[in-house]
């Protein structure tokens, strides 16, 4: 069984279709980068299978429930493009807090060793640097003991050296046997982590595969070339269709 999947699913605000039949898949042990422009469709997608906001039509399931279920939540961890947890609480009270929503957390120093915490335990929030601040954010998304992480853009504004801190954190849950679905705009980011690629545009889906599949597909030895190929190819699709 798939750890997550959506079936031909729809979304629309209004008259705007952010999704247009999307199907999509994440397996067991497995990081998928879903990867796209601004307002393809990349956020409404993490949104359903959090349960934050439901299909227009289709179907979307987390480990074979819906998304907003209890049965989803506990086997699921997020880490979304805008956290925010108050400034003025420690380290280890944020985790000790978090961990308490769950039946079967992982123990604090578990935690702390998983997102590279060590010697900040103690410290307030907001006396935190940018990336110690998004390996705290980590530490919330992984203290339920999730089987599932999905992780919008967990990297942005981060320099390279706090970058490859977390990039070693997801490799290390992966190792867990975790499954991540993974957005971002940094292509060496997803060329690095992720098994397989879904590029989306349009609402739609329009390239799957492995990193050099997609390369393949691109005719580009560089992933942000196969990347801009595609686009370029799907552009001029819409514009002959329409």
């Amino acid at each position: 069984m798939a750890v997550a999947e959506l079936k031909f699913v729809t979304k629309s605000y209004g008259p705007v279709r952010a999704l247009r039949g999307v199907d999509l898949t994440i397996d067991a042990g497995e990081i998928l980068a879903l990867l796209g422009p601004n307002g393809a469709g990349k956020t409404t997608a993490v949104r359903i299978l959090l349960g934050l906001t439901e299909a227009t039509s289709g179907r979307a399931s987390v480990f074979g429930y819906e998304p907003s279920s209890m049965d989803a939540r506990v086997r699921r961890g997020a880490m979304l493009q805008i956290g925010k947890v108050p400034e003025t609480i420690k380290v280890r009270e944020h985790i000790e807090l978090f961990s308490a929503y769950y039946p079967n957390p992982m123990s604090m120093a578990q935690i702390v060793a998983a997102a590279g915490l060590q010697g900040i335990e103690n410290r307030l929030f907001g006396e935190l640097s940018g990336g110690q601040k998004q390996r705290v954010l980590f530490a919330l998304a992984i203290c339920g003991n999730p089987q599932l992480l999905c992780l919008d853009e967990p990297t942005v504004g981060l320099d390279v050296e706090a970058r490859r801190a977390l990039w070693r954190s997801i490799r290390a849950f992966q190792a867990r046997g975790g499954s991540v679905l993974l957005t971002t705009h940094y292509l060496d980011e997803a060329d690095a982590l992720a098994n397989r690629i879904a590029v989306i545009a349009e609402g739609r889906i329009v390239a799957q595969g492995t990193p050099a599949e997609i390369k393949r597909r691109g005719d580009a030895e560089d992933l942000e070339d196969a990347f801009l190929a595609i686009m370029s190819e799907t552009q001029n699709t819409l514009e002959e269709v329409l």
